[in-house]
């Protein structure tokens, strides 16, 4: 929908949750191009909730003027929303990124394993999200990337969800999780991966993007939440095994902040 002089007078809202990597990086990403925004906390906001309903929205983040909105997740459909013109950004090539999102998923694979079993339910501030959630929700995005490109899966919000597969009961059995998953990352990879046609559409839920997209919000989502996982473990008074350096997010569209802008992890 093009935005109108009447829909201008309206103000920009975004809709979001606490520990959303996307709902983060959305809110900085309008804080640094200068545009204020009515920040609403879905999970605290009823009839903020109720708003996002009426759009017939249940996901975040949505930037929103009015009735005319878009998911966060796609920058280019935020500034056309906020009004202002958007710049694209060079990415990394999908080499880099294969290597980078390995090196994530080993982390959070080391780091999972730090979590005592008897804490692994404790919920994360503010969201009800545990901390097992989390760590599987890391491991979960490049796989649902992976049925994406090897099985035409559909690449759905509901996909993403950290809900833990039915038997996946034990810490073990979460880490070998991480050890499919990047076993099943490399085998792709080498397959097909270096020979896929990175700009063709990327055919997902939240936007017209192509597929090198796709593979960037999946290197730097799992990153994010994988820096989130270190940050539980500091919580636990742990000392991460092998912490992730900057260099591995450089050149990734991370965003600043951690847990969020607004709220401290501690609450």
């Amino acid at each position: 929908m093009t935005t109108t002089q009447s829909t201008d007078l309206l103000p920009l809202k975004v809709y979001w949750q606490p520990g959303c990597s996307s709902c983060l990086k959305t809110k900085e990403f309008l804080i640094a191009n200068g545009h204020d925004f009515v920040s609403v906390n879905v999970l605290e906001d009823e009839v903020g909730f109720e708003e996002l309903a009426a759009l017939g929205l249940k996901l975040v983040p949505i930037v929103a003027r009015g009735s005319d909105w878009a998911n966060g997740a796609v920058f280019r459909d935020v500034a056309r929303i906020a009004g202002f013109p958007y710049v694209e950004k060079k990415m990394l090539g999908p080499a880099v990124m294969i290597e980078r999102l390995d090196q994530i998923l080993h982390g959070v694979q080391r780091y999972a394993a730090q979590i005592p079993e008897n804490q692994l339910d404790t919920i994360l501030p503010g969201r009800p999200r545990s901390y097992r959630q989390l760590a599987y929700h890391v491991m979960n995005i490049p796989d649902v990337f992976l049925d994406k490109v090897e099985h035409d899966a559909p690449y759905t919000y509901d996909a993403l969800k950290s809900i833990l597969p039915f038997g996946m009961d034990s810490k073990s059995q979460l880490l070998d999780y991480a050890v499919i998953v990047r076993d099943r990352l490399w085998s792709w990879w080498e397959r097909e991966g270096k020979t896929t046609d990175f700009n063709q559409p990327g055919n997902v839920y939240y936007g017209d993007v192509s597929l090198h997209e796709v593979l960037e919000r999946t290197c730097w989502h799992s990153g994010q939440h994988t820096r989130q996982l270190m940050l539980v473990l500091a919580a636990l008074g742990l000392e991460p095994d092998g912490p992730l350096s900057d260099k591995v997010f450089l050149g990734l569209p991370m965003p600043k902040e951690v847990w969020d802008n607004e709220l401290t992890f501690d609450g």
